[in-house]
C-alpha cells in the first residue's frame, strides 16, 4: 500500500508510505496500482522509500479505535425497551413457524 499526492505547481507526483491521516488530494493505492503508476507527459514521479513491513498498530491506534466506537455508540439513537409485536406480525394470509422472537415465513403459493 502507498499514498499518492500531487504537487501541481512542480508537475510532480509523490508516491510514498501509506499516510497515517486523511489529507485532501492524497490517494491510497494498493501495491499493484502503486507499482504501475504513470503520470502525464512532462511530470515526474518521486518514489519515496517504502517500509518492508507494514507498521504494527500501537497504543495510539487502539485508543483512537476505542474513542471512535464510543462516539458511534453515543450518537446512535436509543432503541425502545419494548417492541410493539402487533406491528411485527405477518399478514393473516401468510403462514409461518415461530421460533422464539423470530418467525419463518413461507412463500405464498
Amino acid at each position: 500500500m502507498a499514498t499518492l499526492t500531487y504537487v501541481y505547481a512542480e508537475s510532480t507526483a509523490v508516491l510514498g508510505p501509506l499516510a497515517t491521516y486523511a489529507e485532501p488530494h492524497a490517494y491510497d493505492l494498493c501495491t499493484q496500482h502503486a507499482g504501475s503508476l504513470t503520470v502525464p507527459r512532462g511530470w515526474e514521479v518521486l518514489r519515496l522509500a517504502m517500509p518492508s513491513t507494514p507498521p504494527q498498530p500501537g497504543p495510539d491506534d487502539l485508543l483512537a479505535l476505542a474513542n471512535a466506537v464510543r462516539e458511534a455508540a453515543s450518537a446512535a439513537p436509543e432503541t425502545p425497551a419494548r417492541h410493539n409485536h402487533a406491528q411485527m406480525e405477518p399478514p393473516a394470509s401468510v403462514e409461518g413457524t415461530r421460533r422464539g422472537h423470530l418467525r419463518i415465513l413461507r412463500e405464498p403459493s
